[in-house]
């Protein structure tokens, strides 16, 4: 069938483009992309991954044909896609770090090609890889099928768009790699769509103080609305954060935060959260950072943890379901984090709102009317 996909060359350029979306194999899926968020990393690839590729890793959609082999969605059934696709059979899927495969994972893997059968998605009869294997910026996409988790069809699709990044990335942080305990005090740096989630978990886990820290004040007034329950206004020229360190230590009478969560993805802010928490604390540096970062030695003064997790150490078939039950229950704003919402032809917008702090989470609707 046709379809309408944002390619991009992977070299700063992309535009809305008629693409061909064939059947799925034997254990893929066919998904009718209905919403799809937007991301600093699609920003990142759209730059400089230097090929050609439909852009997109976050959405949620209607299956509209499966594999022969396929028995864990059917037609109709409503889905969310999951990027870190398990193999289920590779070393580090026998560990139960499904998030890190080494056969199926983009970042982890040696194979970077679009992972569905040749004609899945093509151009002019040429194979078109998709980011991270969905390219969620399109009509329609084939996946594997560990690649959708299903989800009950009263969910908006905008909101659930953004559980397989976003959501999960900043909740997981929490909840799975720092195993947050109750009682816990906690620092989240950067209230962007990544930091609001990692708040909600400290929030869900029982941290208590829970310190927001950016540098715009209308994030930190937003940030309580999601859990926080203080805030520090930060100065832009305080990268080593001696002042905002301070501010913490007064807050909790003299010592640092048992975590300190970073959300910024910004290089010089690497080692922000070492700064923040006690000797024996845990800093988890959330966003992704791969840049080169050199760390004062003093930071890690004494018996701290700094962790670096992807994607919030995520189990698809065992966190998208939970992630759903706390939104049905109250206990997950999803709704209130889709600031604004876009179609395929205003992507550029959306993008352009990402990257001036406008938005908590952009939602590019595709299947729907915005």
């Amino acid at each position: 069938m046709q379809a309408r996909a944002i390619i991009s060359d992977g070299k700063g350029n992309m535009a809305l483009k008629t693409i061909t979306v064939g059947e799925p194999g034997n254990d893929e899926v066919q998904v009718k992309v209905m919403a799809a968020g937007l991301c600093h990393t699609d920003w990142d690839s759209i730059q400089n991954w230097n090929k050609e590729f439909i852009v997109g890793h976050e959405g949620a959609g209607i299956v509209t044909a499966v594999g022969c082999e396929v028995s864990s969605v059917a037609v109709g059934d409503h889905v969310i896609l999951n990027w870190a696709i398990p193999c289920g059979e590779c070393f580090q899927c026998g560990e139960g770090n499904l998030h890190i495969c080494e056969v199926n994972s983009p970042v982890c893997s040696c194979d970077l090609s679009g992972h569905a059968h040749p004609q899945a998605c093509t151009q002019d009869d040429m194979p078109l890889e998709r980011s991270f294997h969905l390219g969620t910026l399109s009509e329609y996409t084939v996946v594997k099928h560990t690649a959708v988790v299903k989800m009950p069809k009263h969910i908006p699709f905008a909101s659930a768009s953004i559980v397989g990044c976003g959501v999960m990335t900043g909740w997981g942080s929490v909840i799975n790699a720092a195993n947050l305990k109750a009682g816990s005090s906690a620092c989240i740096i950067g209230c962007g769509g990544v930091g609001l989630n990692a708040i909600q978990g400290a929030k869900q886990a029982g941290a208590y103080p829970i310190i927001a820290i950016d540098i715009n004040e209308a994030r930190l007034a937003q940030a309580k609305s999601f859990g926080a329950t203080h805030g520090i206004v930060a100065a832009r020229d305080d990268i080593d954060f001696v002042e905002v360190a301070a501010k913490v230590r007064e807050m909790l009478g003299g010592r640092g935060a048992d975590y300190a969560f970073e959300c910024t993805a910004i290089p010089a802010l690497g080692s922000a959260p070492l700064a923040l928490i006690r000797s024996a604390g845990t800093a988890v540096q959330v966003s992704g950072i791969e840049q080169r970062i050199d760390f004062d030695c003093e930071l890690f003064e004494w018996d701290k943890i700094y962790i670096n997790p992807l994607y919030g150490q995520c189990n698809p078939q065992r966190d998208f379901p939970v992630l759903i039950r706390l939104y049905e229950s109250g206990q997950l704003k999803l709704d209130e984090l889709v600031t604004n919402t876009y179609t395929l032809e205003t992507v550029t917008e959306g993008l352009n709102d990402m990257l001036d702090g406008k938005n908590a989470k952009g939602v590019v609707l595709i299947g729907q009317q915005g």
